[in-house]
């Protein structure tokens, strides 16, 4: 099997949504643990990917580690039985600014 193979059925086992952080103050503490917190609601496995680097969108650490300034592109990738609403809630929250405002 090809790498491009095995990309190809990585990607379909996840739900993905291309989001755009708008805070002032980019993805910084209050919304990490607010996108972690939301994120625990779900049994999926949910991730945010920043170019190459992937993180569990459930842990406020990994979150911060993607250093997202605002305007930066992430995509956030969801996969389980819950996937389809874990990705449509996070993706609110960033499209509402975390609620910040």
């Amino acid at each position: 099997m090809d790498t491009q193979t095995n990309v190809s059925e990585t990607q379909r086992q996840y739900l993905t949504r291309r989001v755009c952080v708008v805070n002032e103050l980019g993805l910084h503490a209050r919304p990490a643990a607010r996108l972690a917190q939301e994120a625990q609601k779900f049994s999926s496995r949910i991730l945010l990917k920043a170019g190459a680097q992937e993180v569990d969108a459930k842990s406020i650490l990994d979150i911060l580690t993607l250093a997202a300034r605002n305007g930066c592109g992430l995509e956030i990738m969801a996969s389980g039985e819950d996937a389809a609403q874990a990705v449509e809630h996070l993706a609110r929250l960033f499209r509402t600014k975390f609620q910040e405002g």
